[in-house]
């Protein structure tokens, strides 16, 4: 097999089994999602989106970029590894300190004294996560996607089982802290056991500190989209209370799950593929091309479809009680569009050695949005913010695009072309969803959402009789028989990563 066969198939079957675990991943999420959602109050879930805020920040700041880093490097050298481990170690210990003593801070913030005790038991997490970074970017770098799927789903099936057990015997919300602190801890041991780390004595390389000032970029333009994906949450929380957040939390976390179970498999395949590929512009944009129209033809239906049913299908899966989250759910399909296109953006800035121009852009683009919010929710409430929130993040896709792209091989076309056509799908998937929906008002959520995703896919099909589509479906096709071309054979033993980088350098 040729190198860059042998590379395109090593990243499309990582797409493919990246995406089984995920998928998997997600529904274990989704099934704890409809127990706890039965078990559990929106205050409860409120309670720990407000943590989760917090949470969030010190996360972001004890891996500083770190993992974009790695992955972006050509090479790195095993004192470089062992000094990561000691860096990620230091300062997540150091950041747990620091959400601890700040447990206070966050009660009086929201004004809820339970908050105290629930961030001094989230703390040691930003440890755990800090021995975790350096395991899993290491993993990825090597194209190790089969054992990282296996991974994400023995953690998330392991903190399923923990949350909805503790659910039941009466823990409240605790149960949601039980079951984040069982994923933390799972994740840890197994990585540990697979990766097998070796520390080394505490020393810290130079060549280390240089992968730190290129972190530090990406950590800004991170932090910074941190803020926008989660000031809403505190606004909300500390306007509307825990019962009005959990309602958001909820309806947010369900717009969320497409962009993980689709969009975050080629993610971590295409950051390192991509990366490898940036001395090569010809086959750079081909394989731009082709996630941007997988990504078109995966999320944005599946958003145009769920808005469609989203009275029905919160009620199938959350039960009564939550019918703002429905109505929520359906706005933010608006910034599912949006953010679906916009993850094209993010690997274009990584890959391309671009980080510190993306901490631009973000220093302008993400204030916008985050007034946004205030705007909003002054506007309309819950409604107000969720609108203005996807207006926004849709405005912003063609000036982000244009400032990414500018100096670089990558053209407009190599975005809008693929995108175009499952654009179109969408609004005849949406249009055909909602009518079914709602001809059945006094049928079981079940049958409706049934109803709905049967006349999209009804109204869908007759487009793949024109050309257009006919080529981009070849395209997804062609995709798939990357994935079952034989693999070549590999000298036992032999490290993933030296593996791939042989194939880049003679392709």
């Amino acid at each position: 097999m040729s190198a860059p066969s042998h590379l395109a198939h090593r990243a499309s079957r990582g797409v493919i089994v990246t995406m089984g675990g995920l998928w998997g991943r997600a529904l274990l999420q989704m099934v704890s999602t409809v127990v706890l959602a039965r078990l559990l109050t929106p205050a409860d879930f409120g309670l720990l989106a407000m943590v989760g805020a917090v949470m969030g920040v010190a996360e972001l700041v004890r891996d500083f970029g770190m993992t974009g880093a790695i992955i972006q490097a050509q090479q790195l050298s095993e004192r470089v590894w062992r000094s990561l481990l000691w860096v990620s170690a230091l300062i997540g210990l150091v950041l747990s300190a620091v959400v601890a003593a700040c447990a206070p801070l966050v009660a009086a913030l929201y004004g809820e004294p339970r908050l105290v005790e629930i961030t001094l038991l989230m703390a040691p997490g930003v440890l755990l996560s800090g021995l975790v970074m350096p395991l899993q970017a290491r993993a990825t770098k090597q194209l190790r996607f089969g054992m990282l799927a296996v991974l994400d789903i023995g953690t998330m099936a392991a903190g399923v089982v923990v949350g909805i057990v503790t659910a039941l015997i009466g823990w409240g919300f605790w149960s949601l802290v039980a079951m984040a602190g069982a994923n933390f801890l799972v994740r840890l041991v197994v990585l540990w056991s697979l990766v097998r780390p070796v520390w080394g004595p505490p020393r810290i390389v130079r060549d280390a500190w240089r992968l730190v000032g290129t972190g530090g970029s990406i950590f800004g333009a991170e932090l910074l989209g941190y803020a926008e994906k989660n000031l809403d949450n505190v606004i909300i929380g500390a306007q509307l209370g825990p019962a009005a957040l959990g309602q958001y939390s909820r309806a947010y976390s369900l717009f969320l799950l497409p962009l993980q179970q689709m969009n975050g498999p080629l993610g971590r395949v295409a950051l390192p593929v991509l990366s490898t590929l940036r001395d090569d512009g010809d086959r750079y944009r081909r394989y731009i091309r082709s996630a941007a129209l997988v990504i078109g033809y995966l999320t944005l239906p599946t958003y145009a479809v769920a808005a469609g049913v989203a009275g029905p299908l919160v009620a199938l899966l959350l039960g009564p009680g939550w019918e703002t989250a429905a109505l929520l759910f359906s706005l933010l399909a608006i910034t599912g569009f949006a953010q679906a296109i916009g993850r094209l953006r993010t690997w274009l800035y990584i890959s391309l050695g671009h980080s510190h121009r993306q901490l631009v852009y973000d220093l302008v683009a993400r204030p916008i949005v985050i007034a946004g919010y205030v705007f909003g929710i002054w506007w309309g409430g819950l409604p107000g913010l969720v609108i203005t929130y996807g207006a926004l993040s849709f405005l912003m896709l063609v000036p982000g695009f244009a400032f990414a792209m500018r100096g670089t091989f990558v053209r407009p076309g190599d975005i809008a072309a693929p995108i175009g056509r499952p654009f179109a799908m969408t609004l005849v998937a949406f249009a055909a969803s909602y009518a079914a929906s709602h001809l059945l008002p006094d049928a079981i959520a079940i049958v409706q959402v049934l109803a709905g995703c049967g006349a999209a896919l009804v109204a869908c099909a007759p487009l793949f009789l024109l050309p257009a589509y006919r080529r981009d479906l070849g395209q997804i096709l062609g995709f798939v028989r990357r994935i079952r071309a034989p693999r070549a054979a590999e000298p036992e033993g032999e490290d993933h990563q030296a593996q791939s980088a042989r194939s880049v350098s003679s392709s």
